[in-house]
């Protein structure tokens, strides 16, 4: 009895897991669109599971701030807002400006070769796989650079802004080409940190972190896909 029971609720744990992910995915790259509304069944129908492990992963979700739990409605998918986009890329600004300052005295030739490759990371608008790619590069270029930091807390800490970050980044490929603007802004950071300017680092790092917000910000209230509150 006892043994049945743990295995059951090891499976429960299993499809939770699984839920999970699959519609964390899906709201980080905009498959399920900020302000949409989604209900227990209708997801447990289209996972093919039961509703126990869906509303468990529901529920972390919300508590990571991805989703909205309103009684006897359902849930929604958390807006994005003007403030919550101000306050993440200002605390990500200043973390990734302190560990690019610290990159560039750390970073072996080898790393700062292979922020050469990611750099030249670039997508066609519309196209779902070199979408997807090109945003696993991005993230990968900043991930190198603070992992450069050799600061393993600062650089935990720049890998959760950089997990809030990935569905706002989603959202700004969709809506503009940043192929340039992201290429040109790595490149001139790699510079820096290749001639070990811990000081120029740091402020291209940060000068590319402001120009992603104004940038993605225009382009989100343009075409009605943000909350204006403050």
């Amino acid at each position: 009895m006892g043994q049945a029971y743990a295995g059951a609720e090891k499976r429960t744990k299993s499809l939770t897991e699984q839920a999970y992910a699959i519609l964390r995915e899906r709201i980080i790259t905009g498959d399920l669109a900020p302000g949409t509304e989604v209900s227990e069944p209708e997801l447990a129908e289209h996972l093919e599971m039961s509703k126990t492990p869906v509303r468990e992963a529901l529920g972390r979700l919300c508590v990571e701030g991805f989703m909205e739990a309103y009684p006897r409605r359902g849930y929604r998918v958390s807006p994005v807002t003007i403030k919550d986009m101000n306050d993440l890329f200002s605390v990500r600004g200043v973390l990734e400006g302190t560990a690019a300052g610290l990159a560039a005295e750390n970073l072996t030739v080898e790393e700062l070769d292979q922020l050469d490759e990611l750099a030249d990371a670039s997508y066609v608008m519309g196209e779902e796989v070199s979408t997807r790619t090109f945003v696993s590069r991005n993230e990968g270029f900043h991930a190198l650079i603070a992992q450069g930091s050799r600061n393993q807390r600062l650089y935990a800490l720049v890998m959760s802004h950089l997990e809030e970050c990935a569905r706002l980044f989603y959202m700004g490929t969709r809506l503009r080409d940043i192929n340039p603007e992201t290429s040109n802004d790595h490149h001139r950071i790699l510079a820096h940190l290749r001639a070990r300017d811990a000081e120029k680092a740091r402020l291209a790092i940060m000068e590319h972190n402001e120009n992603t917000r104004k940038g993605l910000l225009a382009a989100l209230i343009a075409n009605g896909r943000a909350e204006l509150t403050l």
